[in-house]
């Protein structure tokens, strides 16, 4: 029952408690990303940059900084896990 709660965080060599920081940390940024896009939608010249700022710096710290445990594929090849 536990496991469900560990499984994940450890696959991406973290804590249930970091991972529930990262998480809160990426929603949070998505929220205000969010809002920024429907601010520009009503006025087109304010925000002009936040969302796409967001998901690029959300991106970067996710993918270029993410440091996976190696996991055994179906062959038994190490692969990288998400």
């Amino acid at each position: 029952m536990f496991r469900r709660f560990t499984d994940h965080p450890s696959k991406v060599n973290e804590t249930y408690f970091q991972h529930m920081a990262m998480s809160f940390g990426f929603g949070s940024r998505m929220l205000v990303g969010a809002l920024a896009c429907f601010v520009h939608g009503f006025f087109p010249w304010l925000c002009l940059t936040r969302g796409s700022d967001t998901v690029r710096a959300l991106h970067h710290r996710m993918v270029t900084h993410r440091v996976a445990k190696p996991v055994p594929g179906p062959n038994g090849v190490l692969a990288a896990s998400d």
